[in-house]
This record gives structure tokens, sequence and C-alpha cells, in this order.
């Protein structure tokens, strides 16, 4: 009957299972018997057709949908003229998808409970599905998948999302009226005072208060929405002065008590040895508190901190912040340890570091927190780096961080703080839909009339798919989320008071992510967009999704941003649902994943500073956030090379990151880099080098991904994604 295929096939409930012939045989069989004789199949027609299917699902490179295989199903009955079989086939078929239908959720919800669902098992790289509360958040998001798609979105976005044509990201949150990623106004909560959980929250009388405070401010607001957050150090700065002036009256009244010289050079010395003491232990508390913390989605919250010295004034304050930055730098490259007792690379909180001109020479005052930077990165794989001067030149003078990895908001004169300069913080993001540009393209057959019709089609859709995002946070009263809507995260509204106002005026965006832009390119020139010929091509398409965008906000009111949609699960439906509809097409649709946003293609070789200054033209495209990065070996031995990348950033690019290596097997104690190696039936697995250690359960491996790390581990589609990954250093 054909030789053994050992491919595995992704049953409807999420399960991986083993191929197996004989249920293509059966099911054959069972349609082949309910007819009349004379229009039976041969039993040598039917092992035919079961052995074409086997060939099929073999040479597949990745595990195959039974969806797929029934379509195969029929088409091979179709080829051996049983068109009666081939009736009756999909009548049953028909009959089994009705039945299912009338309770979707069930098998998934099950198969979570079981712990055998595959992809949501691998659907985020930090979360652990094995956890009650990340179940319970999943099971959750089961439900709200289910009513997106049968009762809250129309047909033709539903249809388009299941193809793969377009993504409508979060429709496991899509039932509630929750809103993707924000920048806290951590400012104002600390400065006026807030509430947290029906209690009041009066402004600390210390920094290291101020710190707690932080992280369950950050918790809260994980809690009530589904992207991430970012605050900046520079909010917590002032209370640093508060606790020098509460130390310094404490020494004053302890010497008293003792009889000792009030001198002052003593008293000095032991209030900033005190101080130091106090920032070290607030940092601490963000750190280990920000990662043992668990939200009621069932992950630390993902939170982002910003390190911009220039947003705080010159003079002591300036360097209270520098001290904070310090020590947020010197305890992340430290890491945290697991519960081995082995220090270990931590996911979150994600860092931003802001490169300016007092800090990225070796002669400005605070080169030394630059150099620190560096080695943290070498180390840590944090912190990421902005370029305040490129970032002035794009956002109107402006400098703030994103939200979360890379969404950022975007610069409107409507929004300003009372004293003229620009208001980021308190804003936020509405939600995104992502277009697959590689469909587009595909779909076209490389015809460049139709592409742009086809194109224009696509984005219109986005578009309606879109306003199904804003419809459905407009009406949501500020009770549902006091922290955000009441009580100063994002804004200060009454009780019963709907949100609508901050949807509109650009105080919130919403974005407009785009997918493929290499493989679309190929497709549509036969040459990567860093090929000349091809590189005004995709600054065109890249443009137009702008112009629409601007289009779009100009007619509603509504803050639209194109988006470099970070796809960590999504890249590997993509190449799928690629591979379905158009087969296999070299350099298109032949990986198991597609390109995230216009990134250089990972397999590419081109140096460091050639990827980050080609990818500067396209970040500019890209105002609704995008991130670029350049992968690098283990550089802890040689910081040089990091320092002379960190100030190629801030010369050519807005915002960049290094990718190095940070992993331990726990069999071995081996410390380096873990590889990716095929096991005996082609899936891809990850392997100590030192020891050959499998067990991802004794092992710590810490990726990035999509401008964030992963340390759960990823589908086979992304995994072959960082397996490629050519080296730019």
């Amino acid at each position: 009957m054909g030789a053994e295929v050992r491919t595995n096939v992704i049953k409807r409930n999420g399960k991986e299972a083993v191929f197996d012939i004989a249920k293509i045989v059966n099911a054959i069989t069972k349609a082949n018997d309910s007819v009349d004789k004379l229009h039976r199949m041969s039993e040598y027609q039917i092992r035919a057709v079961a052995d074409n299917i086997a060939r099929q699902v073999g040479e597949a490179t990745h595990a195959v949908n039974v969806e797929d295989i029934q379509d195969m199903v029929e088409t091979g009955i179709m080829q051996m003229r049983g068109y009666e079989v081939a009736q009756r086939y999909v009548r049953y078929r028909y009959k089994r998808e009705i039945t299912r239908k009338s309770n979707t959720t069930d098998n998934g919800i099950l198969s979570l409970l079981e712990h055998i669902n595959e992809e949501v098992k691998q659907e985020n790289s930090n979360k652990n599905p094995i956890i009650n509360s990340t179940q319970r958040d999943y099971m959750a998001g089961e439900v709200s998948k289910d009513l997106s798609r049968r009762v809250l979105l129309p047909t033709e976005v539903v249809q388009a999302h299941e193809e793969g044509i377009i993504h409508f990201h979060d429709t496991d949150y899509y039932a509630q009226k929750e809103h993707n990623c924000d920048l806290i106004n951590l400012e104002d909560m600390l400065q006026n005072g807030t509430v947290i959980s029906e209690t009041m929250i009066e402004r600390p009388h210390s920094f290291f208060t101020a710190c707690n405070v932080t992280t369950q401010i950050v918790a809260q607001v994980a809690s009530n929405q589904y992207g991430g957050q970012s605050f900046t150090l520079s909010h917590l700065a002032p209370f640093v002065e508060v606790s020098r002036n509460k130390i310094r009256n404490s020494v004053i009244a302890e010497r008293k008590e003792c009889g000792d010289a009030l001198d002052e050079t003593i008293i000095n010395k032991v209030v900033e040895r005190r101080l130091r003491e106090e920032i070290r232990s607030g940092i601490q508390t963000i750190q280990y508190q920000l990662i043992t913390l668990m939200t009621c989605n069932g992950q630390a919250p993902f939170v982002t901190v910003f390190m911009y010295l220039d947003e705080v004034p010159k003079g002591r304050v300036r360097n209270d912040l520098a001290l904070i930055i310090e020590e947020v730098l010197i305890q992340r490259m430290q890491g945290v340890k697991n519960e081995k007792g082995v220090w270990i690379t931590p996911a979150f909180p994600k860092l931003i570091y802001v490169l300016d001109e007092d800090n990225i020479t070796q002669d400005s005052k605070y080169w030394h927190l630059t150099e620190l930077a560096a080695r943290c990165t070498a180390k840590r794989l944090v912190p990421d780096y902005i370029s305040a001067k490129i970032m002035k030149q794009l956002k109107k003078g402006s400098v703030y961080p994103c939200m979360g990895c890379r969404s950022f908001l975007t610069v409107e004169d409507s929004q300003k703080n009372p004293d003229g300069s620009y208001k980021f913080y308190g804003r936020f993001n509405q939600g995104v839909v992502t277009i697959n540009l590689v469909d587009a393209a595909c779909s076209s057959e490389g015809d460049m009339e139709r592409f742009w019709e086809i194109l224009e089609e696509r984005l219109e859709l986005c578009h309606r798919a879109l306003r199904c995002r804003h419809e459905r946070l407009k009406g949501t009263v500020s009770d549902v989320a006091p922290i955000l809507w009441q009580n100063g995260a994002l804004a200060r509204l009454k009780k019963g008071e709907t949100i609508d106002k901050l949807l509109y005026n650009g105080y919130s965006t919403i974005s407009l992510g785009y997918a493929g832009l290499q493989e679309m390119c190929v497709r549509m020139t036969g040459k990567s967009h860093t090929d000349p010929e091809a590189k005004s091509f995709a600054l065109a398409v890249m443009q137009r999704l702008n112009d629409k965008c601007e289009e779009w906000k100009a007619a509603e009111n509504i803050s639209y941003s194109v988006y470099g949609t970070p796809m960590e699960s999504t890249t590997y439906k993509f190449a799928r649902c690629l591979q379905k509809r158009f087969g296999i097409i070299p350099g298109v649709t032949d990986k198991n994943y597609i390109t995230n946003s216009y990134h250089v293609h990972v397999t590419e070789q081109i140096s460091a500073f050639e990827k980050l200054r080609f990818e500067s033209e396209f970040q500019r495209l890209s105002p609704g956030g995008a991130i670029s990065y350049v992968e690098v070996p283990n550089m802890q031995q040689n910081i040089p090379a990091v320092l002379s990348v960190i100030k190629f950033i801030y010369d050519n690019i807005m915002y960049a990151e290094l990718n190095t290596k940070s992993d331990y097997c726990e069999c071995c104690s081996y410390h380096g880099e873990i590889k990716i190696v095929e096991d005996e039936f082609g899936k891809l697995v990850w392997e100590c080098p030192n020891c050959g250690n499998r067990d991802q359960n004794k092992m710590s491996v810490a990726r990035r991904t999509c401008g964030y790390i992963g340390t759960q581990f990823w589908n086979q589609g992304r995994t072959q994604e960082i397996r490629d990954r050519a080296l730019h250093l």
C-alpha cells in the first residue's frame, strides 16, 4: 500500500497526529460501498488514490491539515472517474461539517485541557499553555473566536482571514471591548494619585514606593487589554529627590540622637549611599515583580521600559535618571535565576535605550551608560535602540517610546500637552489588521496591472475589517476598565462615560499591518527588494499603503497608520495558506514562513550596516511602527563591535536591535547557542550542541522573534525561520 509516511497531520482540534494511510482507504471504501456496484471503484483504484495522497503528504514541507487531505481525496476519486463515489464522499463530509458547526468550540477547548492542541501550544512564545490561568484565557479565547466568526464579523472578513488573505489579529479578544496597546501616563498616576481595585493610591513618598505602585499599575493595565504597554523611567526620576530628602532628614535625626557632628560631607556620603541602595531595591522590585506577576491572561505583563535622558531637565533630576538607567542595565545584565538557581535571560520587561548627543560619543557625559547598554545587549539581547536624531526627523522633533514592541503613535497637532509639546502618554492603539502582500502578488500571477487592482481590493477589505475593530470599541463605558479610562492610565473619564471621544481626532491610532514585502517582490519582479530593479516597486507599494491610510483618515477622522506587523504564529499560517492556494513557488512559497514586514529575507547574505541602511528607507514608510534587527553571534567578547553597530543606528535608522544568543542547557550546564536540528521524522527540534539534550523542559532558550524575546518555544514555521537566519556581523 505504498511506503510509510511519517509526516504529521493537524486535526481539527489542533492536535498533531502521524498520517495514517489506512484512514484514507477506509473513508473511500465506505463511500464506495454505498453506491451501486456498476459505479464502484476497484480496490486497485482506491489504493492508487490513497498512495497518491500519501506521496503528496510525504512531500509537504509542513504538517498538513485534515481538510487539505479531504480535498485531496475528492480530487483523487474524481481523477479515477468515480463520480458517484465522490458525490457520496462529499455528501458525507458536508453532514459531518454541519454537525461540527453546531458547537465549534468543544473540541478546541477539550484539546486545550488535555494539552494536545499543538497550534495553541505554540501560538505565543511567552505563554505556557500548561498553566491553569493560561488555559482559562485560551478557553475564553476559543469562545471569543467562535462568536467573532459566526456572529460578530462580516462573512467576507472571516473568509479572508481563514484563507490567509488578511489576518484579523486577536480574534480571541474581539468579543470583549478591549483595545490593543498603549503608553501609560505614569506621571499623572504617580503625581496626582490613582485608584487600584477601588483603593486610593496617593502620591508616593519615596522612590521605592513609586516603583512598587508602578508594578501594580502595569499588572492592572495588562489585565484590561490584550497588547503591549510601555512606561518611561523619567516619570520615576522625580521620586529619587523625594527619597533623598527623606533619607537626609532621617540621617540628620539619627546623628543628632547619637550626638554625632552634623558634618555636611559625611551626611551627603551616607545619604547618597542609602539612596543608591533604595534605587537598587526599587529597580529590583520592578524587575522581579514584572517577571513573576501573572496577569489574567496567563502571562507576565508585556511591558516595555523606556530610557531617555532628555525627557527630564538637565541637572540633578537628569543625573538621578541616569542612576536609575544604570541600575536597570546592571540588574538586567545579571539576568534572573531560574528554578535551578541558574542566571538566565528573562523575556520581560523589554528595554529601549535612546541614543542622543549626550551619550553617543566617548567624550559625552553619559557615554558610560551606552557602554553598559552594549554589554547588556551582548549578554541579554536588550536594550533595543532608538536614535533621537533620526526620530526627531521623522516625528516632528519628538522622541517617545513604542507601545510594547513596535507600535508607534502618530504625531498629532490635535493632541498636545498644556506646555505645547505633543502628547503621547495616555494614548493607545485600537487594533490591527494585516494584509498578506504575497497573496496579492500570487493572485495576480505576476501581472503588474492586475496586482495593483487586487491590492486596491484587498486594502479596502482591510479597511472594512479595521472599521469592525473601531465600531466594536464604540460605546464602551469607562467602567469596564477603571484603571484605564477613569484613573489615569489612559484618561480621567467619569463613571458611565463612553470612551468614544478617545477613538477620534488622533487620540488613538488603528493599524494597517503588512507582511511579505520581500516575497511579493520576488513573485512580481523575480528579484528581492534589495535589488535596485525591485526596490522602487517595493517602495511604491509601501507608499500606496500610506496613501490609503491618509485617505481613510481624512474621511473619517480616525488615525489609520501603516504598521510593520510582528507576526509570530501568523507567519506560519500565511505560508501554509499560500502553499495551499498556489502550490510551491521557488523563493515565494517554498518556506514554512513569510518575511515580517519590510525585512530583508533571513537567508540573504548582507552586512549589518548594509541591512540597517537599506531598511531605514522602508522604516520611514511604516509610521505606525516597525523595527529592524541585525543577527549576530555571541558578542560578549567583542563589545567594540556592538558599540560600532549602536553608533551606526544613531546615524542611520530610528529603531533597531541586535539579536544575540543566550541559552542554557540544564543537562550539562552549557551556556551558548542551542541549535535547531531535524529529528528522524523531519520535525525541527532544539538540541544542545554539547550533550545532545533535546528535552525543551531541560533547556532555556531565548530568541527575539517579533521585536520582543520569546522563551516558550515556537511553531514549526517560526522555528524554521530562526534556523535559517544568516549572520549579519
